[in-house]
């Protein structure tokens, strides 16, 4: 049975993690700076050894090709991201590029030829550590930001995209193109594989997520002489909010997640009542209807709360991403590849966006999960399993097969 070179994909991902290498054995590399650029030109150096065209469009995506026997047939892509979070790691991204560039090198070593071409991509900002939004270079391939007013976007230095894209010879001309097919391996960022011992994540599709800013109105007041039956206290009206939104994501079925995140209390002084809080809600579930079900709870939870503690709560939807199903058919041509090899699997839902949340959009879709060191990812000492990275690389290999097809002529 075809395997991918388990040693040389351990490898090709440990070389590149010395590209921003940080003292605690992550990475750092944001997207389109200098260190991005070695991270991006050693990729495409490696893909041109293995024989592959390349091509880079005006958002810097990456493209790499190997031929398909069929010229008419559309690609099957495999991809992920190379870009970090300003204190990253090694796996997060860069492991579902690199297993794309290790099924091709595999196919090479055996002398498979597919129908289908095969393109492995390296998606721009990913991460949206840099530049805002997240999954930016996926997003304007889909159509889903229109590529001037994101090539405008700034970082906090006043950099456009348009000047950073210059800057390190990535600013490409590659116009979007139809795919066949999608598929991105990825370590899971969270503990469940781990916890219950299982190889192989078989994503289903990803949480559907509803951000949102909350700006509480009060009054500040003397802490000593307010009595408590008459303050407006908007640092209590938050607190029953976290409280709440812990709540719903408790009791709501289809994988439901709530989080406050983020809280600012003015005048945040010992001894005076709290008369503004700015605070985020972060909702997610995996069907649209029950995630609509969680706002609305959180609404009439807003109004009860506004009665109770005397304040005014403005609820301002920033972010809605609708929840993903990846393609019936390539989630079972995973699950099948994690049977052939004798690997445990469970199916899994993708609490985080992922680049395949927007290939979805326009391409049949399907992603791979492996466990990662304690649940933890956006983190320096982010760490997986040799066994578990290869593991996820030789499924995906036969998922990609199974879809591209084996030309035995």
């Amino acid at each position: 049975m075809l395997k991918i070179n388990s040693v040389r994909l351990w490898q090709s991902l440990m070389e590149l993690a010395q590209v921003g290498a940080t003292a605690k054995g992550g990475v750092r590399r944001l997207t389109l700076t200098d260190i991005d650029r070695q991270g991006r030109d050693l990729f495409v150096r490696w893909c041109g050894e293995a024989g592959m065209s390349t091509e880079v469009d005006r958002i810097g995506n990456i493209f790499a090709r190997r031929a398909g026997t069929d010229a008419q047939a559309l690609p099957v892509a495999v991809g992920s991201h190379l870009d970090s979070q300003p204190s990253g790691g090694k796996f997060d991204g860069a492991y579902g590029v690199l297993a794309g560039l290790e099924i091709v090198r595999s196919l090479n070593d055996a002398g498979v030829r597919t129908r289908a071409p095969i393109e492995v991509a390296a998606w721009t900002n990913e991460e949206g550590s840099r530049f805002v939004p997240t999954l930016m270079g996926s997003g304007v391939f889909a159509g889903v930001f229109p590529l001037e007013k994101i090539l405008d976007e700034k970082d906090v230095d006043g950099i456009s995209v348009r000047e950073a894209l210059a800057s390190t010879g990535y600013a490409g001309q590659a116009e979007p193109h139809r795919l066949g097919a999608y598929f991105e391996a990825h370590i899971e960022q969270g503990p469940v594989l781990e916890e219950t011992r299982t190889t192989i994540g078989v994503v289903l599709g990803a949480l559907g997520q509803r951000w949102f800013d909350v700006a509480i109105t009060g009054q500040d007041s003397h802490a000593g002489p307010t009595p408590m039956q008459t303050r407006k206290d908007a640092l209590l009206a938050a607190s029953r909010l976290v409280l709440e939104v812990n709540r719903i994501a408790t009791t709501f079925p289809d994988y439901a997640r709530g989080t406050v995140g983020f809280m600012q209390v003015k005048p945040n002084s010992r001894n005076v009542v709290p008369g503004e809080v700015r605070m985020t809600v972060d909702l997610r579930n995996a069907r649209d209807v029950t995630l609509s079900a969680m706002v609305e709870e959180l609404k009439r939870i807003i109004a009860h709360v506004e009665k109770e503690t005397r304040t005014e709560i403005a609820l301002n939807e920033v972010v809605y991403f609708p929840p993903s199903e990846f393609a019936p058919d390539l989630v079972d041509s995973v699950r099948e590849g994690a049977k052939k090899f004798g690997y445990s699997q469970r199916d899994i839902v993708s609490g985080a966006a992922h680049d395949a949340v927007y290939m979805a959009r326009i391409a049949p879709t399907a992603m791979v999960f492996v466990p990662c060191e304690g649940g933890i990812s956006h983190n320096e000492i982010e760490n997986a399993r040799a066994e578990d990275i290869v593991a996820g690389c030789n499924v995906l290999l036969h998922a990609v097969l199974e879809r591209a097809g084996i030309d035995t002529g």
